[in-house]
């Protein structure tokens, strides 16, 4: 494998092409484990990024995209349809709320973002709200990188302050602060809700993250403020957008993040985990208020929206989600996180340990040395990427709980090392 060609010509996410990262050369994968091109295998605890739900190299989902490929791998969603779209629209209407029965696919998650953000826009403008020109979302936030995507990421913290000159200025509030689980006091909603009642003439909808936000510091919130911010969107008849990228399809213990509060939006964004990985593909589901606002045609269009390859599989990985015991599964490794990560806790640079379904995080009082922090797991078999402070993981469902503990263990060994 070229590294020198790759480290003086591939720009990788999030980094300096001139003083690029060093990165790790995979020759394969199978199961929960990156096999790198000397041998040494390494379980992924970051199901990359999310996606890789059920692991990697799985024959149920090769199948399918070796059936789909035969038939036909790529045609234009503009002015024709085919199957693999048909269904996987059918399931997605089928396994989410009642309410969300309309359904555009994109290409990716910041897409999503981009068309759901401009499906809400579409519907006020067509239904003579022309004064709604901001979004409210909150802070420590993370929806993409793209430039509508951008301009609701928090915009101090976030990755994307570089380019603020140039976004579109919206309305932030403070993170929640009220901890899943911890007793719900009205307060925490009052920032909330005294901003969209100074605000709500010129908000065209709320978008934000539910029960856990991402990148952005994996801030895991109480489901009584998806109540509350509910119902005050109703109460001011502004639209709700849910960004479920990264925590939809059982992430949290739940198939998506909004059954925690049993609350539905306007407009649901789907990606990651869709396709088990395999490809890029995301979906914008809304509801017919939504749908019938818009009543004339709606200005997007990805150049390989409805995917068959990636509609296919994604079908393929839903089936085979639904029908395991991806609920005990997800379970047993949120027990088992909890139990584990919590040694972590002695150490005097950890500020604090938290887990939510099959999400362990340990956020640290400093920022984490990445380089030197990846290359001491990938010794220990274990591939994680941190972020600024945050050393997080979020393994394959299929993960075996003794490979959790080689993950858990190698986390406090690393730690303990720490220069």
């Amino acid at each position: 494998m070229d590294l020198e060609f790759d480290r003086n010509h591939l720009w990788h996410p999030y980094t300096n092409l001139s003083e690029p990262v060093n990165v790790y050369p995979v020759a394969r994968a199978e199961g929960v484990y990156l096999e790198l091109e000397d041998g040494r295998k390494i379980i992924d605890a970051m199901s990359s990024w999310w996606a890789c739900i059920h692991g990697y190299n799985h024959p149920e989902l090769n199948q399918a995209v070796i059936e789909q490929v035969s038939q036909m791998s790529h045609v234009m969603f503009g002015g024709l349809t085919h199957n693999p779209a048909i269904t996987l629209g059918k399931k997605l209407v089928e396994i989410t709320a009642d309410d969300l029965d309309c359904v555009f696919f994109a290409d990716s998650g910041s897409v999503a973002v981009e068309a759901a953000m401009k499906m809400a826009a579409q519907y006020c403008h067509e239904n003579g709200q022309l004064k709604k020109d901001k979004f409210l979302t909150f802070s420590k936030g993370y929806h993409g990188d793209t430039f509508g995507a951008m301009s609701v990421c928090d915009p101090e913290t976030g990755m994307h302050h570089k380019f603020s000159r140039l976004l579109n200025q919206h309305l932030f509030v403070d993170s929640p602060v009220c901890a899943f689980g911890a007793q719900w006091q009205d307060k925490y909603i009052e920032a909330f809700a005294e901003k969209l009642a100074a605000r709500h003439h010129e908000i065209i909808a709320v978008i934000f993250e539910p029960i856990v936000q991402g990148a952005g510091g994996m801030n895991f919130y109480s489901p009584e403020y998806l109540t509350a911010v509910k119902q005050l969107c109703e109460q001011y008849e502004v639209l709700l957008i849910f960004d479920e990228i990264a925590t939809g399809f059982g992430r949290t213990g739940k198939l998506f993040a909004y059954e925690h509060a049993d609350v539905v939006p306007d407009i649901l964004c789907l990606g990651k985990a869709l396709t088990g990985g395999y490809m890029t593909l995301s979906a914008v589901m809304c509801n017919r208020k939504v749908a019938d606002g818009i009543n004339s045609h709606f200005m997007h269009g990805p150049t390989f929206m409805a995917n068959p390859l990636a509609c296919q599989v994604a079908l393929a990985s839903i089936n085979m989600l639904l029908k395991s015991p991806w609920k005990n599964k997800v379970l047993a490794i949120e027990k088992q996180l909890k139990s584990e990560l919590q040694d972590c806790m002695n150490l005097p640079m950890v500020k604090e340990v938290r887990v939510l379904g099959a999400i362990g995080v340990i956020e640290m009082k400093e920022s984490v040395d990445i380089e030197w922090f990846q290359s001491k797991m990938v010794e220990q078999g274990v591939w994680i990427r941190p972020f600024m402070n945050l050393i997080y993981i979020m393994p394959p469902f299929i993960i075996e709980p003794e490979q959790i503990s080689h993950i858990t263990k190698s986390i406090l060994s690393t730690l303990k090392k720490r220069p």
